[in-house]
């Protein structure tokens, strides 16, 4: 992974990071790693985060803490906090990533399964955000917020309800908390990635029977999915001194995606160049 921020960028730093043993908050997680920050992963798998830590220092050296955690559960929340505050002295950053989506119409989901997604990314969000908000206040610490939410936060998607709704709350709350927590110093940001491939996430959103149907890749205009590297490189820039004057905003990192499926002629990609000239024609005829 090629890191654009100058060695040492992120040294001093301890950054806590949901989810981060695996998929894009591993990606993240190593790159803060090998900028110099301490780094706190957890998920709720007791063998996989400790393994993930682990293979992290092997790798990159460092100081990586693995530790179990449901973000869905405060007092949870709140032991990781106490843990990383023990090991570290604090916590400078936190990384709301850990979330959870599958693809499904909406009528056939059940309450429970709304409820899950929901409250890991929601309720993660918010558990993490409000209990080192408060640490950090009375601390009169200056840190930081990154939230990873998606282009779909804001114009929302069919077969991915539960999600959006989430997102749209995270995005909702880094805006709010951003305006009031501004005033000690604290910064809220997210990130809006658009396809990332992963082991996990991306094969319940992109299962092998659907993309027979559609080519995920047809909908971006760069015509390729995202790198680890290019998020990651994002996301270290965010939580850096260098982006300390950046409060309140949602990147968008998609290769343009979005605004391709927003845009009402975006479709006439598929009109063959020759079919052109009798296409100016018709328009002219009709003039």
């Amino acid at each position: 992974m090629e890191l654009m921020l100058k060695e040492n960028a992120l040294q001093g730093k301890t950054i806590l990071v949901t989810g981060g043993g695996t998929g894009l908050g591993r990606s993240m997680s190593e790159a803060f790693l090998k900028l110099g920050a301490n780094i706190v992963i957890c998920s709720r798998k007791q063998d996989v985060i400790e393994k993930a830590a682990s293979d992290m220092m092997q790798q990159h050296g460092g100081q990586v803490l693995g530790l179990a955690c449901d973000v869905r559960k405060y007092d949870e929340v709140e032991k990781v906090i106490e843990a990383a505050y023990a090991k570290f002295g604090g916590i400078d950053v936190l990384v709301n990533n850990a979330a959870g989506n599958f693809i499904s119409p909406t009528e056939r989901l059940s309450n429970k399964a709304f409820d899950v997604i929901v409250d890991i990314v929601l309720k993660g969000s918010y558990n993490c955000t409000l209990a080192l908000g408060k640490k950090w206040i009375a601390e009169k610490r200056k840190a930081s917020v990154l939230s990873i939410v998606t282009t779909y936060s804001w114009t929302g998607s069919g077969y991915v309800v539960p999600s959006a709704c989430a997102k749209a709350g995270v995005l909702a709350l880094t805006r709010s908390l951003a305006a009031e927590w501004g005033k000690y110093g604290i910064r809220l940001n997210a990130i809006a990635p658009g396809p990332f491939p992963t082991e996990g996430a991306f094969s319940r959103l992109f299962p092998e029977a659907a993309t027979k149907l559609m080519d995920p890749k047809k909908r971006i205009p760069l015509q390729r999915y995202g790198e680890h590297h290019e998020l990651a490189n994002l996301a270290c820039y965010l939580v850096s001194d260098f982006a300390s004057y950046i409060n309140g905003e949602v990147v968008t990192i998609d290769g343009g995606e979005w605004l391709y499926g927003a845009g009402e002629f975006n479709a006439f990609d598929a009109v063959p160049q020759e079919m052109w000239d009798l296409i100016e024609k018709q328009v002219r005829g009709k003039g």
